[in-house]
């Protein structure tokens, strides 16, 4: 892997002999284990300095980041599914991420398709999230209004940190009591049934969450950028073209005015482009 941008004296590949854990939480279809992959055999970036190029900004407040993959032509999936437009660095990048957050925030609809699991410990970030106080895997938040989630999978019977379901004041009562009762903690942040993606972030503020991660779906995303609330936008550029009517890694209304955002990294391996986007 080599650094494109900003350019410094690591913009040259290079080997590092800390590359281990290389399998990120199987909570996703992105982050598959691929032996053989586009990347085996080369140089790869250790932990450390994966950790270290997609650290989170200091201080208390929350920073809200988003994990995405786009092909060439725009499309965040083929098939319904990330994991072909993807890649092992990709994916090495992806558990990174989710190392770092203290919640992974996650869309119902997105939940029910690809299967979500609670995401596990790493010995790998062990150390890492002990120093920062962080729990041993980070927490997963299912966005929902209608609570239309079954509650016996795994997400919600199994997680190391207890799975939160964010949801507004007026949604199903039985839904939220079975929730509970589950195991999950709900989460208000919004005065109807649904959620309101500007509440989102201070409420999982509120207990201590402060480094989150939104992967999507689309649908969710797009709440987020047209709420105006989107801090830092990871964007894999898959140097492929798939055509079809395929999802855009952000849906639902248009914003009246597009927001600009800043270019403040791009690593760049087997023509892949790692970039990241912040706020202006």
């Amino acid at each position: 892997m080599r650094r494109l941008f900003p350019v410094t004296d690591q913009t040259c590949d290079r080997t590092d002999a800390r590359t281990e854990d290389r399998t990120p939480d199987r909570t996703h279809d992105r982050t598959d284990d691929r032996a053989g992959g586009a990347t085996a055999g080369r140089a790869r970036w250790g932990l450390d300095d994966l950790a270290e190029a997609y650290a989170y900004p200091g201080g208390t407040a929350p920073w809200l980041r988003a994990n995405m993959v786009s092909t060439l032509d725009g499309a965040a999936q083929h098939d319904g599914r990330s994991q072909p437009i993807s890649n092992d660095t990709d994916m090495r990048i992806f558990g990174t991420l989710r190392g770092l957050a203290d919640v992974v925030i996650v869309g119902a609809q997105t939940v029910r398709q690809e299967g979500y699991r609670p995401a596990r410990a790493r010995e790998a970030f062990a150390a890492r999230r002990a120093a920062a106080g962080q729990t041993p895997a980070p927490a997963v938040a299912v966005v929902s209004a209608g609570l239309d989630l079954d509650f016996t999978l795994p997400l919600f019977t199994e997680p190391l940190a207890p799975t939160l379901v964010v949801t507004g004041a007026a949604a199903p009562a039985d839904r939220m009591a079975e929730a509970r009762k589950a195991g999950a903690v709900v989460v208000i942040a919004g005065e109807g049934a649904a959620v309101a993606p500007e509440r989102v972030a201070p409420a999982l503020a509120e207990r201590g969450l402060t480094r989150l991660l939104t992967e999507g779906g689309p649908r969710l995303l797009g709440q987020f950028v047209a709420a105006g609330v989107l801090d830092e936008l990871c964007l894999t550029i898959s140097p492929m073209l798939t055509a079809g009517d395929a999802q855009r890694i952000a849906g639902g209304p248009a914003v009246a005015v597009p927001e600009k955002f800043a270019l403040t990294s791009v690593l760049e391996e087997a023509g892949f482009l790692f970039t990241r986007y912040r706020r202006t």
